[in-house]
């Protein structure tokens, strides 16, 4: 459930930084930046976190708003799915990360499925998009599409990563505490639906 608070601090910091990118009359560019430092102040009150910390995350963007990407590669073997466990919190994840520039969403989910698991794979197809807001992740301050991307080992073996303590394969009954900041039970049972069912419709929020 998507905090009301948050959900207006990020509405806040979307309009000020699209009017700091194309607004020309300085007295607007003023109003759009006290604007930020509102939606700033609202996420320091309730968050608490101290508010440079908050710029340098939250407001510190130019250029006009849009929500981030975030890639996840959903690799199967023998009927269970490839997890890895986050150096950050110590739960697991489908591999994956945020988009890079210049690479394409293919190409991404190739690039770190290989980075944090060991695994070579090819992406074969999209099995869902998905919009963090509508599922049960923790609060964010980013706006974060989700895509999740199916893939087919060709090579390599398991081996942590720079971000990852571990990898391994679970079956559906048996996942492990998953990082509800990365994904969800929900999200990895739908993909284990798509594994039983493999002619289903892309998943689209």
């Amino acid at each position: 459930m998507q905090l009301k608070w948050l959900e207006w601090a990020k509405q806040i910091q979307a309009i000020s930084q699209n009017g700091l990118a194309y607004s020309k009359d300085i007295y607007d560019l003023e109003r759009f930046q006290q604007l930020r430092d509102l939606s700033i102040e609202i996420m320091r009150e309730y968050a608490d976190v101290e508010s440079e910390q908050i710029r340098a995350l939250f407001a510190n963007e130019t250029g006009y708003a849009t929500p981030k990407v975030d890639v996840r590669g959903v690799v199967f073997r023998e009927n269970k799915i490839l997890l890895v466990k986050e150096r950050l919190d110590g739960a697991w994840a489908l591999p994956g990360g945020w988009g890079d520039i210049g690479l394409s969403p293919k190409e991404v989910v190739v690039k770190e499925v290989w980075e944090e698991s060991g695994f070579e794979v090819e992406a074969v197809r999209l099995l869902g998009v998905i919009d963090k807001k509508f599922h049960n992740h923790p609060p964010s301050p980013f706006h974060v599409y989700k895509f999740f991307i199916l893939c087919n080992i060709i090579g390599g073996e398991a081996k942590e990563g720079m971000e990852t303590l571990q990898v391994a394969f679970f079956d559906e009954e048996n996942l492990p505490e998953l990082s509800t900041e990365r994904n969800t039970e929900e999200q990895v049972k739908m993909l284990f639906n798509y594994l039983r069912n493999p002619g289903l419709d892309v998943f689209c929020d």
